[in-house]
């Protein structure tokens, strides 16, 4: 209110009554006395600026009013109540007027408190006049342009006129000059002859034909050009510009949401008074953020100018302001391990992870967590060499930007190999982090950067009885399956067993929920599963292993699991028994440094982290997929590492004599046992020598002892006694064939796939073994453990008693299959994901190698995935014509809504290649027209149909498609044509040699990161029993059409409307 406004006592009655019929706030608040001793209740009334307060509702003239132009509102805390049960809220008003006290209220309601103080807190003209002054500079900008306009106006008009006056001269110039040719012509005595008509009509033939040849070598030089490979090449160049533009802007986008959603209100709330994170903790978050979207929005305007000059398209210098500020991203990268560190250790601040939920909730996010923004920069380098590879592909030797774009893609490779190293460590470190926030207990191990997750599904946890053996009876019942089922997650130090909740949660099991693998001990064939098998008659043997936890801290206790197929158990005990490898030889490394610091870091660099051969110094690494195609002179070399286990000289193998035995791998009855307890008792005397000899030897036979290996008691092996005296060869002789038969074993029950695809390998393998079985300076134990991988060969899987896809297709041939309105859809759905599955799990990893699918030979080199893509063309197919058959338009729609239920059920079956099949049919151009049809299908279905489209959509690279994998539990069947798409980025993207000529180690760590994705989702099964009607009618092709006749059948039930 101005201040030369005079206000009496009319005014404020009328706007008191005012005020108590339209305020903006109504009600009954405590008034605190002039002497502040006692509270009056008041009913006050707020209007715009001014706040009334009367005796009662009921009063008409007020009692009193504020000004609350410029004040502050703000709660205040509330005083120790003298009555525990009686619950006050208070709040304060502060004018600006030194001289004017501040008004003290109280309410009883905490959500009224707060409604009142958001309402004094917006009660302002100030508003008003900000707009007011803002709408009088905007039409003293309008009249100037009003002023400018009307000047070019006057001046236009009088071009305009002096252009008249020219117009006209020129036309009466013309008229003199026609009226003089006249006169020539009439004043010419000669009459033309017959032959002047003649040629004048020669000439006009000639003229007519000159212009038809021009006009036609013209379009052939143009057709000629546009077919030629150069302008393809250029059409080609601009369409990567564009895409290039497209990426820009999502990428620009989603570094405007990390700043503006999370960075900058980030640190605003670091500067409160009761902050959630410090300012360090931001920067160390965020680091460069805000500089890098600064970096981008600029080369995103210098993108679209270029773009607006189209089809002259100079990229090269936008390049060259590129280059000079990588570092900033090599920054970015360094810092990103680190800012995920910090991140984690703030979000167990209850405040800080409250804060940063609400931002995740905003649309702008549209779902995705911080973590994921803080991501995106590690991968725009190798976008940018992709879009620099497909624009040399299509840019002339001789262009101008040949050698710029040259160097600038130079430069970005350099950077991407120093990003690729830290993309699988971030990834690593997102994993966890998902995890971790699906257990409702949290778990605060999966915080640690160093914890590398292995692998994870679903086992069934088996109870103990009082002497320490399973339950009889309970091992194979139906009941023990549903209360015994565990997820269990499997990571590089810990294993980790919930039991999953309403809404997909997990809870940590009461005992045994966290297990350290340095206190664990694996059994792989327990007695007495044998025993149980035996006695009930159940074919589960060799289903369930064991694992013997021994902590520090408390008793010892027994955990015994059981996996659904002999593929998933080998499966399992190899991770667990790596991973059990991994941690002793981290506890060795880490014991080795505690006794001799000095040379540790030399003696142990060159150890590999995988399980391998490690003979005189050189490793013979044997893992997985490298002895796919093992040879005869390979196994031979196997053969003779056995035999020829003979020292020599400054080897490694010499340290084994100079320490002690620390035996990481030990034999009890043929039962193969790996531990790490033995190492823990005798690390503060363990030597630096000691820790490489168990770090490469991996394995020993025994149980430990403090005396030298020369002391060894060897009668007890079975051994006479002169071969006492040569106990050093005898060690080596363990150590290397332990080795070897472990490293068989892993490759025989991670990669399975190798010898049921050839047979010659098989009996190669089989045949060998037998020959290591003969031997007979073999130990017992050793002999059994060879015996266990032949019958791991030869032996077929009872677990594993899934119907195969040969048998489904010889059942389905030749039977009339039943109608599609004789299926339900649980029926259809669950068929389809055990077909879906079934094509999916045989195709070998091979084929994922060169981009055979791509190739002209894509038959014969890539059969298995040309299957796959004739099935998912098929069922498309077949959910088109099933829909087209029906020409009633309520069957249509009946028919369209039931495989919409039968998509969403695939979902809730992690099927979403089933989703994906079923979207695309409804997407094709034969459905999609049909606009009577989707008029009448409910909005429900509509939604759901948005909802799938979504979760299976191409955008961001099947961003949401990638997101529900991670956070999925096999089994399940992903789109395989996303997993093709990244390996032919990376096949075209990343060269297979450096610039050094030596092998792309990080390109090969990329492909073997997808194929291992692959190969997770096709190891475990579905437990779905086969239904012949429903498997015949899926695979039923009388009555599908193809593209043309699917059209054909859309014009008939709606043609065209005439144009």
């Amino acid at each position: 209110m101005q201040k030369g406004m005079r206000l009496n006592d009319g005014h404020a009655a009328h706007l008191a009554l005012l005020a108590k019929k339209e305020g903006a706030r109504r009600g009954y608040l405590s008034k605190r006395s002039s002497d502040n001793t006692k509270w009056h209740p008041k009913w006050f009334a707020l209007l715009q600026n001014l706040l009334f307060y009367f005796e009662s509702d009921s009063s008409s003239r007020p009692a009193g009013l504020y000004l609350l132009e410029g004040c502050v509102c703000d709660r205040a805390p509330s005083p120790k109540p003298k009555d525990p049960l009686e619950k006050q809220h208070y709040f304060t008003v502060n004018f600006n007027h030194e001289s004017q006290k501040s008004l003290e209220l109280r309410t009883e309601d905490s959500k009224d408190c707060d409604e009142w103080v958001a309402a004094i807190s917006h009660a302002s003209y100030r508003t008003l006049a900000t707009e007011h002054e803002a709408l009088t500079q905007k039409y003293l900008h309008l009249l100037q342009i009003v002023e400018t306009e009307k000047t070019v106006a006057k001046q236009l008009r009088q071009q305009i006129e002096d252009g008249e006056i020219e117009t006209e001269r020129l036309k009466s110039e013309i008229a003199a000059l026609l009226k003089e040719n006249e006169r020539i012509q009439s004043n010419q005595t000669s009459a033309p002859c017959d032959d002047d008509s003649d040629i004048k009509k020669i000439k006009k033939v000639q003229s007519f034909l000159r212009g038809w040849l021009c006009r036609r070598k013209w379009k052939t030089i143009i057709q000629d050009y546009i077919r030629s490979p150069h302008a393809d090449s250029m059409r080609k160049r601009n369409q990567v510009v564009f895409s290039m533009l497209e990426a820009e802007a999502e990428y620009v986008q989603q570094l405007h949401i990390l700043v503006n959603n999370f960075l900058r209100p980030l640190r605003m709330a670091a500067s409160s008074k009761k902050p959630p994170i410090t300012h360090d903790d931001v920067s160390s978050i965020f680091l460069n953020s805000e500089t890098i979207m600064f970096l981008h929005q600029i080369f995103y305007q210098g993108l679209k100018a270029r773009i607006s000059s189209w089809p002259t398209l100079v990229l090269a210098d936008l390049f060259d302001i590129l280059l000079p500020m990588l570092n900033i991203y090599q920054e970015f990268v360094r810092n990103h391990q680190y800012s995920l560190q910090i991140l984690a250790h703030c979000k167990q601040n209850r405040d800080f992870d409250k804060l940063l939920k609400h931002y995740e909730a905003k649309p702008d996010c549209e779902e995705r967590t911080l973590e994921t923004f803080l991501t995106y920069p590690m991968f725009q380098i190798p976008r940018y060499i992709l879009t620099l590879h497909e624009l040399l592909a299509h840019t002339p030797h001789e262009h101008v930007e040949r050698n710029s774009l040259d160097y600038a893609k130079s430069k970005l490779e350099e950077l991407s190999r120093i990003m690729h190293d830290e993309v699988s460590e971030t990834e690593n470190i997102r994993k966890n982090l998902a995890i971790e926030r699906m257990i409702i207990e949290g778990c605060e191990i999966l915080l640690d950067t160093s914890q590398t997750f292995v692998r994870q599904g679903s086992l069934i946890q088996v109870p103990m009885s009082e002497k320490g053996k399973i339950t009889r009876g309970r091992l194979g019942s139906l009941s023990l399956r549903k209360e015994g089922e565990r997820q269990c997650f499997l990571f590089s130090k810990h294993l980790i067993i919930c039991t999953r909740g309403s809404g997909g949660k997990l809870h940590l099991t009461k005992n045994g929920g966290v297990i350290s693998l340095i206190d664990c001990t694996l059994v792989e064939d327990t007695e007495s599963a044998e025993e149980e098998a035996k006695g009930s008659g159940q074919d589960i043997d060799h289903l369930d292993f064991k694992i013997v936890v021994e902590p520090k801290d408390g008793p010892s206790y027994t955990v015994i699991l059981v996996a659904s197929s002999r593929q998933e158990k080998a499966a399992w005990t190899s991770d667990i028994s790596q991973a059990l490898g991994g941690a002793c030889e981290r506890l060795a490394v880490s014991s080795a440094a505690y006794s001799r610091p000095g040379r540790a870091g030399t003696t142990l660099a060159g150890r590999p982290a995988s399980s391998g051969l490690f003979c005189w110094g050189q490793p013979l690494t044997l893992r997985g997929p490298a002895l796919c195609h093992a040879t005869t002179g390979q196994l031979q070399a196997v053969r003779i590492l056995l035999a020829r286990a003979i020292p020599a000289q400054s080897s490694p193998t010499d340290v084994l004599l100079q320490g002690r035995e620390f035996p990481l791998f030990s034999y009890n009855n043929g039962v193969v046992m790996t531990s790490c307890r033995e190492l823990d008792s005798g690390r503060s005397a363990l030597s630096a020598t000691s820790a490489f000899a168990i770090a490469t030897a991996g394995a020993n036979e025994g149980t430990p002892t403090k005396e030298k290996y020369r002391r060894m008691s060897l009668a007890s092996a079975g051994f006479p006694p002169d071969q006492r005296n040569g106990d050093k060869e005898f060690v080596i002789r363990r150590a290397a064939t332990n080795r070897v038969l472990n490293v068989l074993r892993h490759w025989v029950s991670k990669h399975s796939q190798d010898f049921e695809t050839n047979e010659e390998l098989k009996c190669k393998v089989i045949s060998f073994l037998e020959e290591v079985i003969h031997d007979p300076e073999l130990l017992t134990q050793e002999r059994k453990a060879a015996a266990n991988i032949i019958r791991t060969l030869t032996q077929e899987d009872p677990g594993d008693n899934q119907i195969t896809l040969e048998e489904i297709v010889q059942m389905a041939e030749g039977v009339q299959a039943e109608p599609f309105e004789n299926h339900s859809a649980l029926e259809i759905a669950e068929q389809l994901t055990l077909l879906d599955h079934l094509v999916f799990k045989k195709i070998p990893y091979e084929e994922f190698f060169g981009q055979g699918w791509m190739k002209v030979e894509k038959n014969e080199r890539t059969p298995y995935i040309m299957k796959n893509t004739k099935h998912f063309n098929d069922i498309s197919n077949l959910i088109a014509s099933e829909i087209l058959h029906n020409e009633d338009v309520t069957a249509r729609v009946s028919t369209l809504e039931k495989w919409v239920a039968v998509a969403d059920i695939c979902r809730c079956l992690h099927n979403y290649n089933a989703v994906l099949e079923i979207t695309s049919a409804f997407n094709r151009s034969a459905i999609f027209r049909l606009k009577k049809t989707w008029l009448k299908v409910s909005k429900q279905t509509k939604a759901l149909i948005d909802k799938l489209q979504r979760l299976v959509s191409s955008e961001g690279r099947f961003k949401n498609l990638r997101e529900a994998l991670k956070n999925c539990d096999p089994p399940c069947v992903p789109y395989l044509g996303m997993y093709l798409t990244d390996l032919a980025f990376i096949e075209e993207g990343t060269p297979n040699y450096t610039e050094d000529g030596l092998v792309n180690f990080s390109k090969m760590r990329m492909i073997s990161h997808i194929i291992r994705e692959i190969r997770q989702f096709q190891q475990t099964a579905y437990k779905i029993e086969h239904q012949p009607k429903v498997t015949q009618y899926l695979l039923d092709q009388s009555f599908v059409m193809d593209e043309e006749a699917l059209y054909e059948a859309s014009l008939q039930i709606e043609p065209k409307l005439p144009t």
